[in-house]
């Protein structure tokens, strides 16, 4: 059993409950798009009635959260939480990590371990790309499924070439099933899976995992605090209820264009007052922080201190608020907007007037029914482009049918992506998996 305080509903697991690990590098309280969308998947498997617990890294060590559903643990503003049960010996993410989480899998005996992964989170080192190689040596291993947030490769050494894309095609060839969040990051993992790997790298001798398109959902519920009131929220900003004000949401990282942002407020001078709402702080990396002080020099440099309000990292009732108490939101990602990107997914599940940057996913209808179009749900402009930014922030800013309209649809598109249907996506998933693989051991033993 994953903990003995949250005993799963029935032994027979395949019936009415399975027992699963979710591995991440970010978990809150540490901030991080793929450590909240853990949590929220953890959540939602709990509440559909499986037993979940999440392998991550804590204060540098390893621990492992216990996801429960009960009254005593839930915050109405923040959701189910989670209870430590684990807490071990220093972690980082190298190669030492392999025998932590080994460790971590011998307490919780799961019967399915899910990877959650994201580059950068990793510190951009190769173990756990080869920790589902590492497991298969191993007897007893629970069947694996990875999922890709973003297709980055990791760092190994200068001029590592086509090293580092062989490193996250062992990761997904290693697994039993891949996941992807979107159709464009499943595109592009089968193309790179047929590109030519240089002979004298050695291949993994399983077949490519099965590729599987499961979207993220908002991290971010529609939950204001209960005595929300919209004008009483501006007034307590220092906006005016004629002042245009525009929000941004999501860490502060050189990905999210925040500083073609700040160009576009600096271009914007028109009758009503455009204000800038920060909802978010930095990430944790060095490159993030460095990024974050660029940022605060750019504010300073372009004058714009009285016209930008930075909330910091706040709790999900206090985004909800904000979300609902600007007038648009402005996501300026660099290399456009994806499916993958919670902070979109945040602004349309809370109906918010959009204005975001368009990527591969935005210019071809490949995702049909699930994909952004221009002024249908959002305003598109090319990244990094301050003058269109602005151009499209102003035009917003007078047209409230446009606003309305956008809204609506916003709100709309955003209710496609629901936690509980994701959820169910994944148990559906965990369920074949796990057959598959218990079919294919017992083949092998009768013919032992």
């Amino acid at each position: 059993m994953i903990a003995d305080d949250a005993p799963c509903a029935s032994e027979t697991w395949y019936d009415e409950c399975m027992r699963i690990a979710l591995l991440t590098a970010e978990y809150p309280p540490q901030p991080g798009g793929v450590g909240d969308y853990t949590r929220r998947l953890a959540q939602s498997l709990v509440e559909i009635g499986h037993d979940v617990a999440v392998i991550t890294r804590d204060d540098e060590r390893l621990t492992i959260h216990n996801v429960i559903n009960s009254p005593e643990h839930t915050n109405p503003a923040l959701g189910k939480r989670t209870k430590p049960h684990l807490h071990t010996a220093q972690l980082n993410w190298g190669w030492r990590c392999w025998g932590d989480i080994i460790a971590a899998l011998d307490h919780l005996h799961p019967d399915l371990l899910h990877i959650q992964y994201q580059t950068g989170a990793y510190g951009m080192h190769p173990a756990v790309n080869l920790l589902p190689w590492r497991l298969k040596r191993l007897p007893g291993y629970p069947p694996l499924i990875v999922t890709f947030h973003d297709l980055l490769e990791p760092y190994l050494f200068p001029k590592a070439g086509l090293l580092r894309r062989w490193v996250t095609l062992h990761l997904a060839q290693d697994a039993d099933a891949v996941i992807v969040t979107n159709a464009d990051d499943a595109q592009q993992l089968a193309q790179h899976s047929q590109q030519r790997i240089p002979a004298l790298l050695p291949r993994s001798t399983r077949p490519p995992a099965q590729m599987n398109v499961i979207p993220i959902g908002s991290n971010i519920p529609y939950a204001p605090p209960p005595d929300y009131a919209r004008h009483a929220w501006r007034e307590r900003l220092g906006v005016g209820q004629d002042d245009v004000l525009v929000a941004y949401f999501g860490l502060v990282s050189p990905s999210k264009g925040l500083d073609v942002l700040l160009d576009a407020l600096a271009l914007w001078h028109g009758a009503a007052v455009s204000r800038l709402l920060l909802i978010g702080g930095a990430a944790t990396t060095p490159q993030d922080r460095a990024f974050a002080a660029a940022i605060q020099t750019q504010i300073e440099r372009l004058d714009l201190t009285e016209r930008v309000i930075c909330t910091g990292h706040v709790d999900e009732a206090m985004v909800s608020a904000y979300l609902l108490t600007a007038d648009c939101v402005a996501l300026p990602f660099r290399d456009g907007a994806s499916l993958r990107r919670g902070s979109l997914l945040a602004a349309l599940g809370h109906g918010c007037a959009i204005v975001t940057t368009q990527g591969a996913q935005s210019q071809s209808r490949a995702l049909t029914n699930t994909s952004l179009a221009n002024e249908e749900h959002v305003l598109f402009v090319p990244p990094g482009d301050a003058a269109a930014l602005t151009t499209a922030l102003l035009r917003l800013s007078v047209d409230d049918a446009l606003r309305a309209r956008l809204r609506d649809a916003a709100a709309a598109f955003g209710a496609r992506f629901d936690w509980k249907k994701i959820a169910r996506g994944h148990e559906t998933l965990y369920e074949r998996i796990i057959r598959t693989v218990q079919a294919s051991c017992s083949q092998l033993h009768k013919s032992l």
